[in-house]
């Protein structure tokens, strides 16, 4: 139990107490004496309601449950919508309308690009993220799969010429691309100089030409003769060509490149929720002094590796001079969005005043926002927004009832802060069906601040299966990635926010690329992201951010989404289309293939998770592929046994045996992990695999289908 301290009403855990009071309100302009009351009335006023909405979520789903025990199967489609529209589940859709959101960062109007996720709880993951916007061509391609290891291009050991040389043939393919020569090709480039405010190439033999488009060169770093940098752009993003004779590489290169660098992630969510393990106030509190050193530019993180360390920090802006001379600064961080956690969970580091637990995305809001004044009282140094913004994603909301709620609560962090209304963007995700098919009236109730839609899959998918977990057996885990609610949720995402006004006002992004080792395919598969209409999609890393910015150099988003905005719209009723087995008949084999896979992953994310704290994890599938996981991919599995289960395509016996299996499957891929606490062979000890069962075994009861109020609670167990 966490020593408290009584505030205005609130029992606060003395850590949260301490942080705010010592570090993060000093600089913001409030004193604490005025601080805790008016954080005391937010929770007093918006407690209540929360609670109201959450009942809102049981009562539909309850009615729901019982209408599919009545009609399924059997029913028709006419019979399931009027009856999703007769108890308020599908609102009525109003006129149309445009977002209205002002002083939003070009990296969010102007600018599309790859967009990290990473828990703000790691913060060298945090850092790593914040200094992706720009990245090193040369290097994600040498160290990964998109170059082949063909004809001696092996990637292991010391550096491999022959390997080199095909990263610098794709790099110069890139340039070829994105800033053609007139009559020329950048791989005959001898070297790069400024003449008269337009770039010249000497060629290999002696001539020299210019870009194509002269409009293309934005500056350049260096003396105009010998440069050291060249600043191009093509398609909003920008490239800089490094020279550097003395370099390893450029020595080696005619033109005396030594490296390409990529704008790459122009925008980072720093995540409080699904990657992270924050179940009480010392998780919380590190989870905020960490966006505090974000906010302030401050945070560092000293990283050792063998005998050597180095202190990593946030990376200064680039200077440059443009091609008349002037001077030209980009920013050189990513434009940092924070996500809050949703509506549902609790936490115990604040008690109200009734003795509850704090709504924990109430919490977040008020002190995330808090730290934030931080970046717009700013003189000087790293700025996070430089058009005086707050960015919060806001995840997991049931339909324009709770985005409404959500808006509301941040007009009243406004108003307790002194800040014009809607300075604090929301991002909406859409990833529960109630806010897929309301799509439009949730962005109309919070048009004033939207700035940010989104798809989520593994969520969305989750929820589809608990929301109509009595209607059917459903159908197999690949299988519902190709069946036609999904495509038509993908694209209505696109249609409801380019017709709401969201083109230059705000990004419409698309989901997580989930198989970080495999680039290769990335690179062949996720320009499908760009190609959709999205302006922005999410990455796992840095060295994904860079190769996914090569997609955005290939599509220009703006004018696709300009030839978007005409083609007919998805129809909600394929939404709607529950994506059930049916006729299929499945063979034992396939079963318990199925049953294996879900079990794996899960158990393989959830001991860490338990154990560990660790709330996203690269997880070794059972073919040894590692998959990120998170909470959103657990909900799937286990909402997915727990249906099947339900409808008898397995038995108890069957799901103990798979469970208990795959756990010695997991124990042994994590062998090699001294941090790591096996959950065999006495499974009923290990907290991690009685986490797994129940997730499974209670999944009926689980609200919305969500694992968090399982995992927090056995997390909190092994934390005692």
């Amino acid at each position: 139990m966490s020593e408290r301290v009584q505030q205005s009403g609130l029992a606060v855990a003395k850590s949260i107490h301490e942080l705010v009071n010592q570090s993060i309100l000093p600089g913001t302009g409030l004193a604490a004496e005025a601080f805790w009351p008016k954080f005391a009335a937010i929770i007093e006023r918006f407690a209540p309601i929360n609670r109201d909405l959450l009942g809102v979520r049981d009562d539909l789903q309850a009615q729901i449950d019982a209408w599919h025990k009545n009609n399924s199967p059997g029913f028709t489609f006419s019979e399931y919508k009027a009856f999703l529209q007769d108890i308020g589940y599908l609102v009525p859709q109003g006129d149309d309308f445009a977002v209205t959101p002002e002083n939003v960062d070009t990296e969010i109007t102007v600018q599309a690009g790859p967009q990290l996720v990473v828990p703000i709880m790691n913060a060298r993951f945090a850092l790593n993220a914040a200094n992706a916007r720009w990245g090193s061509l040369y290097d994600a391609l040498y160290g990964n799969d998109v170059i082949s290891e063909a004809d001696g291009a092996d990637k292991s050991g010391a550096y491999n010429p022959v390997r080199g040389q095909k990263v610098i043939d794709y790099g110069r393919d890139f340039l070829d691309s994105v800033a053609p020569l007139a009559a020329a090709s950048h791989h005959q480039s001898a070297a790069y100089r400024v003449v008269d405010q337009q770039l010249q190439v000497q060629l290999s033999d002696g001539s020299s030409v210019a870009l194509a488009n002269s409009n293309q060169l934005m500056g350049y770093v260096g003396d105009t003769e010998n440069p050291t940098s060249i600043l191009i752009k093509n398609n909003n993003l920008h490239v800089e060509i490094q020279v550097d004779p003395r370099d390893n590489i450029g020595s080696s290169d005619r033109a005396h490149v030594k490296d390409i660098v990529l704008e790459s992630a122009l925008t980072t969510i720093m995540d409080c929720e699904d990657s992270v393990a924050a179940v009480d106030a010392e998780d919380k509190a590190l989870a905020y002094a960490n966006w505090l050193g974000l906010i302030k530019g401050d945070l560092q993180e000293t990283i050792t590796r063998g005998s050597n360390s180095f202190v990593r920090k946030m990376s200064d802006d680039r200077h440059y001079l443009g091609a008349d001379g002037s001077p030209l600064v980009l920013k050189g961080r990513s434009l940092m969005f924070i996500r809050n956690v949703g509506h549902l969970m609790t936490n115990p580091a604040i008690l109200c005043a009734d003795g509850s637990e704090i709504p924990e995305g109430i919490m977040d809001g008020v002190i995330t926002s808090l730290i934030s004044l931080h970046d717009l009282n700013r003189q000087g140094g790293l700025a996070n927004s430089t058009s005086g913004s707050i960015y919060i994603v806001k995840p997991k909301m049931h339909g324009p009832a709770e985005v409404a709620f959500t808006n509301d609560l941040f007009d009243a962090i406004e108003d307790a802060f002194g800040l014009n209304r809607h300075t604090i963007k929301v991002g909406i995700m859409d990833e529960e069906r109630r806010t897929s098919v309301n799509l439009k009236e949730c962005i109309r109730a919070a048009k004033g601040r939207v700035v940010f839609i989104n798809t989520g899959f593994l969520d969305r998918t989750g929820d589809e299966i608990h929301t109509s977990m009595l209607a059917g057996a459903f159908a197999l885990k690949g299988d519902l990635k190709t069946m036609p609610w999904i495509a038509a949720y993908e694209d209505q995402n696109v249609d409801v926010g380019l017709a709401c006004g969201l083109k230059g006002k705000a990004q419409i992004g698309k989901g997580m690329w989930a198989i970080p080792d495999n680039m290769a395919d990335m690179m062949r598969i996720k320009i499908g992201h760009p190609k959709a209409g999205a302006n922005c999609a999410w990455v796992p890393s840095p060295t994904a951010a860079t190769l996914h910015a090569i997609h955005y150099h290939q599509v220009n988003v703006a004018n696709l989404q300009d030839q978007l905005l005409t083609r007919t719209h998805a129809n909600v009723d394929d939404i709607l289309t529950i994506p059930l087995l049916g006729d299929q008949r499945l063979t034992s084999e396939q079963i318990q293939l199925e049953l294996d896979n879900n079990a794996q992953g899960m158990l393989g994310y959830v001991v860490r998770w338990v154990e560990q704290g660790v709330g996203c994890s690269k997880v070794p599938d059972i073919n040894n592929v590692g998959l990120m996981e998170d909470r959103a991919t657990l909900r799937i599995s286990s909402q997915h046994i727990t249906n099947w289960l339900h409808h008898g395509m397995c038995t108890t016996e069957q799901v103990n045996e798979t469970l208990r299996r795959m756990a010695a499957v997991v124990d042994g891929q994590n062998a090699g992990d001294t941090d790591y606490v096996p959950m065999g062979p006495d499974f009923d000890q290990s907290a991690a695999f009685q986490a797994a069962s129940d997730l499974v075994f209670k999944g009926l009861e689980q609200p919305s289908g969500y694992t968090e109020p399982l995992l927090h609670a056995y997390r909190q167990q092994v934390k005692a």
